[in-house]
């Protein structure tokens, strides 16, 4: 299922359903679709605009990145979910021969390992977006801040829910899989709860002038 096909009251519907997807993960990297997209408002209420000149070139920088990130959140949207159907496709697979269960392990593994991966990149990609924002809260479009300081809590949720979903995911496998996430996990979290700090601090900053 692509959920950016739908209409937002269709992704809200199949969000409140009981079934398990579309989920947390999912919803994160809308999240974060959302909060790229907010960015690339404000840098384009920015660039051009002779008041706000000072900031037309770390705006366009941080276009750069936002652009392309509105289109792989929509991709990750998509990803979450299917990577948690095949996890539920494994649970399926027959076990009533001692073969029978080493290949329904594996599979299990396997697609509890991609269901960790994507939301990594998620996380990754939210981190990204907040070491932008600071700079565009106290440089962009001051008419515009607030929107800023939106991007930024929807950047913070999409990295901290993910992070959730790759914990879960991890903590359901054996210590070999996904060694680099598990080693990148702690240096990842703090610099989101520091970026996601700072986002907020400037744009707090830039209101009071």
């Amino acid at each position: 299922m692509n959920w950016m096909d739908m209409s937002l009251r269709e992704f809200q519907a199949a969000l409140a359903s009981s079934s398990p997807t579309p989920g947390g993960g999912t919803a994160a990297a809308v999240a974060l679709g959302q909060a790229a997209s907010l960015t690339v408002m404000v840098c384009d209420l920015t660039i051009g605009k002779q008041k706000w000149e000072a900031g037309w070139m770390n705006a366009e920088s941080t276009q750069m990145v936002a652009i392309p990130m509105m289109n792989r959140a929509g991709g990750l949207a998509t990803e979450d979910s299917d990577s948690f159907d095949a996890v539920m496709a494994g649970f399926g697979m027959p076990k009533a021969t001692e073969e029978e269960k080493k290949t329904r392990r594996s599979a299990i593994r396997q697609a509890t390992l991609k269901a960790a991966e994507v939301p990594f990149e998620t996380a990754t990609l939210a981190l990204q977006l907040l070491n932008q924002l600071p700079a565009l809260a106290q440089t962009g479009n001051a008419n515009a801040v607030t929107d800023v300081g939106v991007a930024g809590l929807l950047a913070s949720a999409a990295a901290k829910g993910a992070v959730f979903n790759v914990e879960i995911n991890l903590n359901g496998l054996p210590g070999e899989y996904g060694t680099e996430m598990r080693e990148g996990l702690v240096v990842l979290k703090e610099q989101i709860r520091i970026k996601s700090r700072e986002v907020m601090d400037a744009v707090r900053e830039r209101m009071a002038e």
